[in-house]
């Protein structure tokens, strides 16, 4: 991606030019709501907006009928698009569900989650209570060195009465139940729409923990032209029906080792086995599905360490695995989806979406698709920081946040520098941010940034007021 294809000056825009609302008031409320948020983030909107009038105008605009999160995230969708086409290779496609879960005497406004103990009644035992909460499920485009692109599908969904998978199961069996029905369908979707937003299917790797082990799923992506890398937790049958997978990669030996890094940046040594199966679909639905052939990727942590579960992998995908080194390819691609989690813990943690008053689910879905913009824009500032810290500061920077980085280093004492990069400019909002930058500190994490660029926001105010 060269210097040109992503300017700050213009990011908001950017990332809104391709947004189309019945009235361009609309589109207009949402570019200044982004501008105040991004330089508050995790603030509430009272503190955002600074005043009644733009406090006001922010609530009409998350509860208007003509606002959802399609159109506040269709500009995003397309500046995705565009960062995907000005990459090269395989980009992966990060899939997850998450809960966000708010604080209320009535959910029905809202939507259930869940249940959750809450006190002990009479006989001993716990009163559950229902818990109020959206469900949120995207899909994050990174490339495989894991630069966030954006977001390429989002769906939100509430329950208006939760009714738990055990109790479920009582009534019906599951596997009987047309996947149209069920809320995996989500899984389906986001893949359809992502491949069909991207719009280069064969470039494309779907990737999903064991919630996204679904047969249906599987034969979707081959519909689609696409491809997929899942964990699995389904022993499904294989050859011609005698035998299930496990067995049959019973007999595969080992061959090779690898050293994988997993989320908290530990490594982990593990075997790896892998083979070429012939998959057949559940029993009850083989009138409807094909079989696959699909390859199986077995990668597993032989001594057990300490302070964590070892690392138990079953992949299975339908790209060929020739090699070890291909394995070890699929291992590092499947090592990426935790980073759908970091984006998800920035809308938690940095945007403090749980934290929100709002009082109906349409208003809360839009205020969150907002966060997701914001959590994608201080992701994509971390790690481009890492993965290409050698690039013009342009890409990120206007030049009035450039004249004041290097005021503040000044004054810091540093001696002047010429033709200073990226990373230079990045380390120096985490230093804002209380990041201390020495020889031996990883490098800055999306905390840091964001509280860092906050403080530059609130430099760049009192900046403009001095000069003014």
């Amino acid at each position: 991606m060269t210097d040109g294809d992503i300017t700050a000056g213009s990011w908001i825009d950017g990332e809104l030019s391709g947004a189309r609302f019945r009235d361009a008031r609309l589109g207009a409320r949402l570019r200044t709501l982004i501008a105040q948020m991004s330089g508050a983030v995790g603030a509430p909107i009272p503190l955002a907006c600074q005043d009644w009038a733009n406090t006001k105008a922010a609530y009409r605009f998350l509860s208007n009928a003509d606002v959802s999160e399609r159109e506040i995230l269709d500009g995003h969708f397309q500046a995705t698009t565009a960062r995907f086409a000005a990459t090269d290779g395989p980009v992966l496609v990060l899939q997850d569900t998450t809960e966000f879960s708010f604080q209320r005497t009535q959910h029905e406004a809202i939507g259930a989650i869940g249940y959750s103990p809450s006190r002990r009644g009479d006989d001993g035992r716990f009163k559950l209570h229902t818990v109020c909460g959206l469900l949120m499920h995207s899909s994050l485009v990174v490339t495989t060195e894991g630069l966030p692109l954006g977001l390429a599908a989002i769906k939100f969904w509430s329950r208006a009465k939760f009714k738990g998978t055990s109790a479920l199961k009582r009534h019906i069996n599951p596997t009987r139940v047309p996947i149209e029905a069920k809320e995996s369908i989500r899984w389906l979707d986001n893949m359809r729409g992502a491949t069909a937003l991207l719009g280069d299917p064969d470039r494309l790797v779907h990737i999903g923990d064991r919630e996204n082990d679904i047969y249906e799923f599987f034969c979707a992506a081959q519909d689609a032209g696409t491809h997929f890398l899942v964990r699995t937790c389904v022993d499904r049958l294989a050859g011609d029906g005698g035998h299930t997978i496990a067995a049959e990669m019973a007999e595969v030996a080992v061959t090779g080792h690898h050293r994988v890094e997993i989320g908290d940046g530990t490594l982990a040594r593990v075997t790896l086995r892998y083979k070429r199966i012939h998959v057949l679909p559940p029993i009850g639905k083989q009138k409807r599905y094909p079989a696959l052939d699909l390859t199986v990727v077995y990668a597993r942590e032989e001594e057990a360490p300490d302070g964590r579960p070892a690392i138990d992998w079953k992949l299975i995908t339908d790209l060929p695995v020739a090699s070890p080194d291909d394995a070890i390819r699929m291992l590092v691609w499947y090592a990426m989806r935790w980073k759908i989690e970091v984006f998800h813990k920035i809308l938690k943690s940095g945007c403090r979406a749980e934290d929100a008053r709002l009082r109906t689910a349409e208003r809360l879905v839009n205020l969150i698709a907002i966060f997701c913009i914001l959590a994608w824009r201080l992701f994509w500032m971390t790690m481009i920081n890492r993965a290409a810290p050698d690039a013009s500061p342009r890409i990120v920077l206007t030049d009035d946040e450039v004249e004041i980085i290097d005021r503040i280093t000044a004054i810091r004492g540093s001696p002047p520098q010429t033709n200073r990069s990226l990373g230079h400019y990045l380390t120096q909002i985490a230093k804002l941010g209380g990041y201390l930058a020495r020889t031996h500190d990883p490098p800055p994490g999306n905390l840091v940034m964001w509280r860092g660029w906050s403080r530059l926001v609130d430099i760049k105010i009192g900046a403009s007021l001095t000069c003014g």
